[in-house]
């Protein structure tokens, strides 16, 4: 019999460490998206039908390309944060979790680069 409590036993043992932020950014970047999405969404609506230098040159605007990145970077973040939180769920064998988990960060910031470069080279005309 022990003379310790049922909290003293589990004070340092469950998460609310780093799974809250987890947690709290998934739904950050989730309310980002619903207005960065409706834009996106609309603008490529707007943008049906129109030849490649329309395009071109409605991407070219800073105003355009830096909403672009947002909803890119943002959705990116969001999509690897919910990767994340499933693969530290569901996989259990550790280096197997490991490499998923690095894999899906790496994946991540090579699409993040891309995005940056591409937009960056329509924008400054290169």
């Amino acid at each position: 019999m022990s003379l310790r409590s049922p909290l003293s036993k589990a004070v340092g043992l469950g998460s609310a460490k780093h799974g809250f932020s987890h947690w709290w950014w998934q739904r950050v970047t989730a309310i980002a998206l619903i207005p960065l999405t409706l834009w996106f969404a609309f603008s490529v609506i707007g943008l049906i039908g129109a030849d490649h230098a329309r395009v071109m040159a409605w991407l070219g605007s800073p105003i355009n390309a830096t909403i672009v990145l947002l909803f890119v970077l943002t959705a990116l973040y969001h999509g690897q944060t919910g990767v994340q939180v499933v693969i530290e769920d569901y996989i259990h064998t550790t280096w197997l979790n490991l490499t998923l988990l690095l894999f899906v960060k790496f994946a991540s910031v090579i699409m993040a680069v891309l995005a940056i470069i591409s937009v960056l080279k329509v924008v400054l005309g290169g």
